[in-house]
Parts: C-alpha cells; structure tokens; sequence
C-alpha cells in the first residue's frame, strides 16, 4: 500500500489520478530544489506529472531538466506516496500519485523552460524547512540518511 501524506481526501469531490516522478538531487552540501513562483510560492522536489505512454524515468529525467535546466545520472527509486489536492495551474483535483528518486545532477545545460520555475540550491536542512509537503519533506530526509 502507499502511504498517503497530507490532506485526507474530500468527499464532495472527484479526483483525477495524476502520476509523477520526483527527484532527490543531493549536490556537494547542498540540495537541488525548484520553487515554482506561481500562482504562489510552492518549493518542491524537481519533477513532475508522467505523459501518457511515457516511463516515470523517462519523465524524471525530463521534467528535471524542465524546471532546473539540469541533466541527472543514475537514478534510483526511493519510493513513493500520494496526496490529494488542487492544482489550480490546471484547475484539477487530482490524487497526485508521487514516485520518488535519488539521482545525481550531471551537469547544468540550460536556465529552467518551465514557465515560473526557479532553480534553488539549499543545505539539508533549509532544504528539509523550505519544502512544501510532507512527502517531498519525507523522502529529502530519507535519501540524506542513505547518502551520510
């Protein structure tokens, strides 16, 4: 079973599920996280929804390079959870269904494409506070305690 982190489901509404690859991307001391600016601030692991007919390693490698501008190595599945919420980008309730990787960024090829993404590099434990959910926040402490 996947556990489930945030927000319990609501019953007067109807959720899309909406699945997506996440990464942890531990570089020298510090961690690379994107801050999506709007509608609001929301800090989160790089990644994003996988399209249809598309790996979820296949969407993490290109959703990274998205919203940071890097390409990453040798990926590795952490886990995964899932939360229900509202994206109001997409004007959504969706069951966002979260796979969660630890990978290495390789190098920086571009400034993030991905429309009001910036690329933040915090230490752990700025990054662990910084964070927007549960999860994200789950598995950033997961991965440091496999990595120290």
């Amino acid at each position: 079973m996947i556990p489930r982190v945030g927000e319990r489901p609501r019953s007067d509404k109807r959720y899309r599920l909406r699945p997506g690859a996440y990464a942890v991307l531990p570089l020298g001391r510090r961690v690379l996280l994107t801050a999506q600016t709007e509608p609001e601030l929301d800090i989160q692991l790089p990644g994003g929804g996988i399209d249809p007919g598309e790996s979820p390693l296949r969407a993490l490698y290109r959703e990274v390079i998205e919203e940071t501008g890097w390409s990453i190595a040798r990926a590795r599945r952490l886990g995964a959870f899932r939360r229900f919420v509202f994206m109001p980008e997409y004007d959504l309730w969706a069951e966002k269904l979260c796979q969660v990787y630890i990978a290495h960024p390789a190098r920086q090829i571009a400034d993030p494409v991905e429309a009001h993404h910036e690329t933040l590099l915090l230490k752990p434990a700025e990054a662990c506070d910084a964070l927007a959910n549960d999860g994200d926040r789950a598995f950033l402490r997961k991965a440091l305690r496999e990595t120290l």
